[in-house]
């Protein structure tokens, strides 16, 4: 080779270059064998992944059909919503009621005589204040005997249990503006009333002009608003509440009252929410389409081009798509009404593993009795139960897919070892070839330069 190099001067050889070729031809089957080795066990981890993913997806998809209440979802609604607003909850029973709002709740309001302004002084003693059925004293002195020093200690009072102090300025009726106290209820209804008794010290008078309520001496505060009940007509039948919330009237519906309206019947239509229904179970369908698809890619083999999927011929593919299909596809032996089965209720797997829902038969089925359909996804037996247990076998910590994953990237830690190993391999050896290429490099060389001077001395003969 007549390549020069630094290091060939004494023999005309690039020794770099030799030996950077040597010592790739050496190492590049053991590398291409690492790297096809790597190549597959990263192809099979992508593959364990898409199919967890798939698999995690149907989960979710399965879990929202075994939830509380999926299959007793009703919907309810008012005819006129600016009287009443219905809401359905939970075990709540389709029907037809008519409502009438006859009266609504009000918390009770009171409020003072008029002082020139905040700064005014009321008086000072003690104020026993009840609502609710509880009680709270506050004691007023001359550190806060003024209207608003009132206002604040009522507010401020740790174990105020319902009723809040307000100051208002307002006209006097003569062109001037006067200051008044308001004292509210927090919470509505007749149970809710408020009722103010002052125990007034001699020194400092005129804390008696805020009391109010029997027991409390001569009532001086005046009433803006009545401590009032709801009362509403349920077909016919009476129901007084506190509140204008009324959520224990009508079995798992919620009515909320907006406006009385007495002789105006509302009419309340509760309803199977069949949309929610419906939503859940497409959900599952796509969800079970999704992992089959995932399932059919993985396992696939081209015979044409010869090209095959990542898990072609896996024996945990084969087991996940049987046992899916047969949860999916079995009896439910526990389901005690007129279903027992998918199938029936309109769901159905063809030859070709795809799951498609006649909407029209499963919505029958719903209206004919939801509570069997529910017991073919929800029962013990039934499909969202039996898929639960094996979808975690799958899923779960330490499970199958789990194990796999775990021992496959062990084999590329391993694979990263080995490839360490020859590289060091190949670090060592390109050091052997350097020093005796070397050596040959100065053995050349001296043997040139006594060749040369032999000849120079020849040609002096």
């Amino acid at each position: 080779m007549a390549i020069t190099s630094n290091l060939g001067v004494g023999s005309g050889i690039d020794i770099n270059g030799l030996v950077d070729q040597l010592v790739k031809a050496d190492g590049q089957p053991a590398f291409a064998s690492i790297q096809r080795r790597e190549s597959a066990v990263n192809e099979r981890i992508s593959a364990l992944g898409r199919l967890k993913g798939a698999l995690s997806d149907f989960q979710t998809a399965t879990g929202k059909l075994n939830e509380l209440g999926t299959f007793d979802k009703h919907t309810a609604s008012s005819s006129d919503e600016g009287i009443v607003k219905a809401t359905a909850g939970l075990n709540a029973a389709a029907g037809n009621y008519q409502i009438e709002v006859q009266q609504l709740a009000q918390a009770h309001k009171l409020i003072s005589n008029g002082y020139t302004d905040g700064a005014a002084v009321v008086g000072s003693g003690t104020l026993a204040i009840t609502a609710g059925g509880s009680s709270f004293n506050v004691t007023i002195d001359s550190s806060n005997h003024t209207l608003a020093g009132i206002r604040d200690a009522i507010n401020q009072a740790t174990d105020n249990t319902g009723v809040n102090a307000s100051i208002i300025n307002v006209d006097d009726g003569t062109g001037g503006t006067v200051s008044k106290l308001v004292l509210t209820a927090s919470k509505t209804g007749i149970a809710n009333a408020i009722s103010v008794a002052v125990t007034e010290n001699a020194a400092d008078p005129g804390l008696s002009a805020l009391a109010y309520g029997a027991g409390a001496g001569a009532t001086a505060l005046t009433q803006v608003n009545a401590a009032q009940d709801a009362k509403i007509a349920v077909d016919g039948q009476t129901a007084t509440r506190s509140t204008n919330n009324f959520s224990d009237v009508i079995q798992g519906v919620t009515l909320d009252l907006k406006k009385a309206q007495p002789g105006t019947l509302v009419d309340v239509n509760v309803v199977l929410d069949e949309g929610s229904i419906k939503d859940v179970t497409d959900g599952f369908v796509k969800a079970y389409n999704g992992l089959m698809g995932i399932v059919k890619d993985l396992g696939k083999f081209d015979s044409n081009s010869k090209a095959a999927g990542a898990l072609q011929g896996d024996y945990l593919l084969r087991e996940v798509k049987q046992q899916i299909r047969g949860s999916v596809t079995e009896v439910v032996s526990s389901a005690a009404g007129a279903y027992n089965s998918l199938a029936m209720i309109g769901i159905s797997v063809d030859k070709d593993g795809v799951m498609a829902k006649d909407s029209a038969a499963f919505s029958k089925a719903l209206k004919q009795n939801v509570h069997a359909v529910s017991d073919v996804f929800s029962s013990s037996n039934g499909v969202a139960a039996r898929l639960s247990g094996r979808l975690d076998q799958y899923l779960q910590s330490g499970g199958m897919l789990d194990t796999q994953t775990t021992s496959l990237n062990k084999q590329l830690r391993r694979l990263s070892d080995e490839k360490d190993n020859v590289q060091l391999r190949l670090d060592n050896y390109r050091k052997t070839l350097m020093k005796q290429f070397i050596a040959m490099d100065v053995a050349v060389g001296q043997f040139q330069s006594k060749g040369a001077y032999l000849a120079q001395q020849l040609a002096k003969l």
